[in-house]
């Protein structure tokens, strides 16, 4: 068992994050002394003080393995910052970070930590704010010499930053994403942890269809009122095709309707082959959507099997066939390495069959393995890869992408990765997605419609992000639509 102890029990779940680098998918206990000490426990006390100029933080960590008690001290010392409140907590939350990692790193040196102690999901919005402080150069050795970020992802992350520097630079303060959210699915994959619901014949999807579009009619009047124009619109899931044709067809009009159009880029994740067809596939084109999202996971057909999807590897190139020809221009593919029973040639033979295919997005993740997934609760029946491996994966993809033509232009992290990498989006020149992009780095407001979706207003000067999340329970989202609506509001005038 994982002790805790510190002063600063506000930073506890940040510090239990770094610990989970090392000890994988372990629960961190938070307690008072380390009195009851058992063989195999092992307590970890951090603490933070200042005297106006510095933070130091102290962190300790002891062990007993049976009658033998191991002791490891290491402290790190930054210099102190004035601000706000939130400025402060930012710089004493790094030095605690840091100091627990680098204390463990002392004693498992070989563990695999390519991000250093960064945990959070969006290193290059770290990257970009620091070289906003410092320049370029205090940001990179200060990611290398405060984080222990090793020089490949350092690269890795750097590049992605320039790929968005010309997207972000079109952006303004009166730019809104608007997200449309299917939080259903045919059938639920044994990895996923997502809010999704599996679609059965007693699904009263016509319920959440009216509570939907109500929500959609809501949220674009809002924008309008806020004096905000849409720069992009996502529709994802869930699988949004999982909705039948005339379903599909009337949340797209009403969203097209209710906001005067999509902007710049106008997305559809099409998801799973088995949820695909051409009536499909030529409404979403219909109302402009150039971009949709194709999602093989895999191209091995015994893992398909194994992780719950009802497809094929045939129907997977049929589909994306049929994408072409109804006049899609950018298809991405996604792909999890990692996946339970497979191996660096499982994963070879997939980046193979991508590449026949040529997509000219290309989105790998790297498995998570979250609590809430089935594959938590069934860990011990299933051989994973371990983090050398995954990492020779995660090379594959990249390597596939270059073989393609295509470069990095966002990333993200999850908790629980394997390996603690990352999962990165490639595209082709002029492909990228403006979505994904304003997303994943925190840069735009976004008015989430739909069950278990996020919206989020930017407030610039603070660097400070406020969210309101919708229910996930569908039920309990289709009451509460009005009253969403009206915190919404709140919070678009505030911003």
């Amino acid at each position: 068992m994982i002790k805790l102890i510190t002063d600063h029990p506000e930073y506890a779940n940040d510090i239990a994050e770094e610990i989970r680098l090392f000890y994988s998918n372990t629960e961190v206990d938070i307690v008072s002394s380390d009195d009851t000490l058992r063989d195999g426990d092992v307590i970890i006390s951090v603490f933070l003080k200042s005297d106006g100029r510095e933070w130091i933080s102290d962190a300790h960590y002891r062990g007993l393995y049976g009658t033998r008690v191991e002791n490891y001290d290491y402290s790190y010392t930054m210099p102190a910052v004035n601000g706000s409140e939130l400025i402060v907590k930012r710089y004493e939350k790094r030095c605690v970070k840091v100091a627990v990692f680098r204390l463990l790193k002392g004693i498992f040196k070989d563990n695999n930590t390519p991000w250093g102690s960064l945990t959070g999901i969006r290193p290059t919005r770290l990257l970009r704010e620091l070289t906003g402080e410092l320049g370029e150069s205090g940001a990179m050795r200060t990611m290398t010499d405060m984080f222990d970020v090793s020089n490949e992802k350092l690269s890795l992350a750097k590049q992605i930053c320039d790929a968005q520097s010309p997207v972000l630079a079109t952006q303004t303060q009166d730019d809104v994403d608007v997200y449309v959210g299917i939080p259903f699915c045919r059938t639920k994959c044994m990895y996923c942890s997502f809010a999704s619901c599996v679609r059965t014949k007693k699904t009263d999807m016509a319920a959440y269809i009216d509570a939907l579009c109500r929500d959609i009619e809501f949220g674009a009047q809002i924008v309008c009122e806020s004096g905000r124009k849409v720069r992009s619109m996502y529709v994802g899931g869930g699988t949004p095709t999982v909705l039948t044709a005339q379903e599909l067809n009337r949340v797209l009009e009403c969203a097209i309707e209710a906001y005067g159009g999509y902007g710049n880029e106008f997305t559809v994740e099409a998801g799973r082959p088995d949820t695909i067809d051409r009536e499909k596939l030529e409404i979403i084109r219909s109302f402009g959507a150039k971009r949709i999202s194709i999602n093989p996971q895999t191209m091995n057909q015994r893992t398909l099997h194994l992780v719950c999807r009802d497809h094929t590897v045939e129907d997977i190139f049929n589909c994306y066939d049929l994408a072409r020809d109804v006049g899609f221009e950018v298809i991405n593919m996604d792909v999890i390495v990692g996946l339970p029973e497979e191996t660096i040639n499982d994963v070879g033979n997939t980046f193979e069959r991508i590449y026949e295919l040529a997509p000219n997005n290309l989105t790998v993740h790297t498995l998570a393995i979250k609590r809430s997934s089935a594959l938590k609760s069934q860990l011990g029946n299933y051989n994973l890869a371990q983090a050398e491996e995954v990492e020779r994966m995660v090379e594959l993809g990249y390597a596939t992408a270059q073989r393609l033509g295509l470069h990095p232009y966002y990333m993200y992290r999850q908790k629980y990765m394997s390996g603690n990498l990352e999962n990165v989006g490639y595209a082709a020149d002029g492909c990228g997605c403006i979505y994904n992009i304003d997303m994943m780095e925190d840069t735009t407001t976004i008015m989430a419609h739909g069950a278990g979706a996020m919206t989020k207003v930017m407030f610039d000067a603070e660097r400070r992000v406020e969210r309101i999340p919708n229910p996930k329970d569908i039920g309990t989202y289709i009451a509460k639509v009005a009253k969403l609506a009206e915190e919404k509001r709140a919070m678009f005038t505030r911003g």
